[in-house]
């Protein structure tokens, strides 16, 4: 009897186009969706966890909202970019997850302009570190994810998107569904409570905040497709 041969789909390039790896993944190309997922993650990831304020939380988020868009991707339509639409599904899953745990949530399209004695006293408190230890980049890149998990919500998502992602205002208002001047204030607001703990060390440390490594990425891109193939998203064995 002869043995169906295994489709063979060849991999993208490393320069394929946005619109090539998505008109692929459509057709059920798991190697076009997880190049999509790789160059992603790292935004996703940070968009989780600035709302879920837990790693292992934003993981699980990060694979169900890159299942939800797998599924949605043959209705994709280029009107936002891609990265926009992934963060806003991103971010949808990740409130829509903290409310089924029947956690405290201030929607995103209230604005939060607080300064509770309580927030402002945890900003700038002293982390419990030695000075020697201050100086040294990892640790400040620790502190600086403390500071930052200190924020609240509203304001830490923006800067997340803003700050760390370097998102522009048009995509984050987009992506949030917010107003420009929304995403302007609650931005300011979010750096001026982190420069009063942080001083001239904040804008040193961005680059490295909640770091995406490989193990991490590998895992979710791994999963998702695991998932995908399951649900038929995807044609390759």
């Amino acid at each position: 009897m002869q043995v169906p041969s295994r489709r063979v789909t060849p991999r993208p390039s490393e320069d394929a186009t946005e619109a090539q790896l998505i008109s692929r993944a459509a057709n059920g190309d798991g190697a076009a969706f997880a190049a999509i997922m790789r160059r992603h993650n790292q935004l996703l990831f940070r968009t989780a966890r600035s709302i879920v304020g837990n790693d292992a939380e934003a993981e699980d988020v990060v694979q169900e909202a890159y299942l939800r868009a797998w599924r949605a991707l043959p209705s994709y339509r280029s009107e936002s970019k891609l990265s926009t639409w992934l963060v806003r599904i991103t971010t949808n899953e990740a409130l829509g997850r903290l409310r089924r745990k029947s956690a405290q949530v201030i929607p995103l399209e209230v604005a939060m302009i607080s300064s509770e004695p309580e927030t402002q006293a945890a900003l700038t408190d002293e982390p419990g570190r030695g000075p020697e230890q201050s100086v040294m980049r990892v640790q400040m890149r620790k502190l600086m994810e403390a500071r930052i998990d200190l924020l609240p919500e509203v304001f830490r998502t923006v800067f997340m998107l803003r700050a760390i992602e370097e998102m522009s205002v048009e995509e984050v208002a987009l992506a949030l569904e917010i107003p420009a001047a929304t995403v302007r204030t609650r931005f300011f607001r979010a750096r001026s409570l982190l420069r009063e703990s942080l001083a001239q060390e904040m804008d040193s440390a961005l680059g490295d905040a909640f770091c995406f490594d490989g193990a991490r990425c590998d895992r979710i891109v791994t999963a998702v497709l695991a998932k995908g193939r399951a649900e038929g998203l995807s044609d390759e064995e």
